[in-house]
């Protein structure tokens, strides 16, 4: 059994990676926006990264909600100055919590105000896998064997099926009359999507820190997934990355038990940056992005995988229009992560248990349009509390002179 490593430990260095991975491979002609930790002002601080360097933006805008709710946020910001606070390299190495020096800037979650969504059941892969957690109810030897009938009992092309169309109602009652239909596949092919609150506002974590998982959790996995923000009047301004961290016990027990499977402490890891939409990266290019997860650990294990978003059953634009419009606002605007098709079944200790984190586990979530999201797996009892909410954000502002 792996002991989990007590806060402030040293960890090995140079496990975040490099701000060449964490950046886009065309981030000299990316608009760039994030958030670090400004020592100097004790709060948060939007930035944006051009060249390499990190620039304080922070006297135009103070939250990197106010940005996104520009008519146009890529173009004021590629035209924005500032102070200058350091090189990002410099900084995303000061990240890791463990070798933090705390009198020096860090970076954080990309964004504030924004809520924290995300959809579930978005690829027919991860329909399926939802399914047999369910089924299974925790248990991966059963798991396996549910997988093997299911997937022979269904035989149809899931890739193929518009949620919601005459053939996926179709499908809906073979599987009714066959006594395997599912809450799961209801959201999966049916007309409505699963959108859920991933956790609060202020509480996502970004890149070089730990992501949580319960210590009680015997099954679960990281979900690699494309993040779009999204403004108050439901207009697509940009994109991340964000892993989804996913409890697969707790949710197979009980679809009830989301929000302990989806919102613990560190659970939702988002970032690095925001690269805004401009006329070189828009929803065109997000539709065919491939998002790549590494899971390595310490006892040797490999995991590779690829989420291709031409994978996706339901368009990212639908999705957004499920989540806000005249049936529902968020006046600050949200983050909405869109699922994933990565459902990890490779064995990793015993035959036929298939995939679960160990503490130390090192996440590396890669999209060349978008940089690296690395995280390291530790408990979310041990992972840094979250203590700074929205009052901490208002009153650290007021003192700054900046609202």
């Amino acid at each position: 059994m792996t002991v989990p490593r007590p806060r402030g430990a040293a960890l090995d260095a140079g496990w975040s990676g490099t701000a060449a991975e964490a950046l886009p491979d065309d981030a000299d002609t990316s608009v760039l926006v994030g958030r670090i930790w400004d020592p100097s002002v004790d709060g948060p601080t939007p930035v944006t990264v051009r060249d390499g360097m990190v620039i304080d933006v922070s006297r135009r805008f103070p939250t990197v909600r106010d940005i996104c709710e520009l008519p146009d946020p890529a173009a004021v910001v590629a035209g924005l100055d500032g102070p200058t606070v350091g090189d990002f390299g410099e900084i995303l190495a000061n990240t890791e919590a463990a070798t933090r020096d705390r009198t020096r800037p860090w970076l954080l979650a990309p964004v504030d105000l924004q809520v924290l969504k995300a959809a579930g059941v978005t690829f027919p892969i991860s329909m399926i896998e939802r399914v047999i957690e369910e089924r299974a109810r925790g248990d991966l030897a059963l798991a396996a064997d549910i997988r093997h009938r299911m997937l022979a009992d269904v035989g149809v092309d899931l890739h193929s099926l518009a949620p919601g169309s005459v053939e996926a109602d179709r499908l809906k009652s073979l599987l009714v009359a066959e006594g395997m239909w599912s809450q799961y596949l209801e959201v999966g092919i049916g007309p409505d999507a699963e959108i859920f609150t991933k956790g609060q506002v202020l509480s996502a974590v970004g890149t070089a820190v730990p992501v949580g998982v319960l210590a009680a959790s015997t099954w679960n996995n990281p979900e690699p997934e494309v993040t779009l923000i999204v403004a108050s009047t439901g207009r697509i301004v940009g994109a991340t990355l964000g892993n989804d961290v996913n409890l697969r016990d707790v949710e197979g027990r009980s679809a009830l038990l989301l929000p302990l499977a989806k919102d613990n402490n560190a659970s939702c890891a988002l970032g690095p940056l925001i690269r805004l939409f401009d006329e070189r990266f828009g929803m065109a290019q997000v539709r065919e992005l491939e998002v790549s997860v590494e899971v390595s650990g310490v006892d040797g294990f490999l995991l590779e995988a690829v989420s291709e978003m031409t994978r996706m059953s339901r368009d990212p634009e639908e999705l957004v229009r499920q989540l806000i419009g005249p049936h529902h606002q968020y006046p600050d605007g949200a983050a909405l992560m869109l699922g994933t098709m990565f459902a990890p079944i490779q064995d990793r200790d015993r035959p036929g248990e298939g995939f679960t984190h160990k503490v130390d586990d090192v996440v590396r979530i890669s999209c060349p349009a978008l940089g690296t999201l690395v995280n390291r797996v530790w408990h979310a009892e041990e992972c840094e509390p979250w203590h700074f909410g929205v009052r901490d954000l208002m009153g650290n502002l007021v003192r700054r002179g900046l609202l």
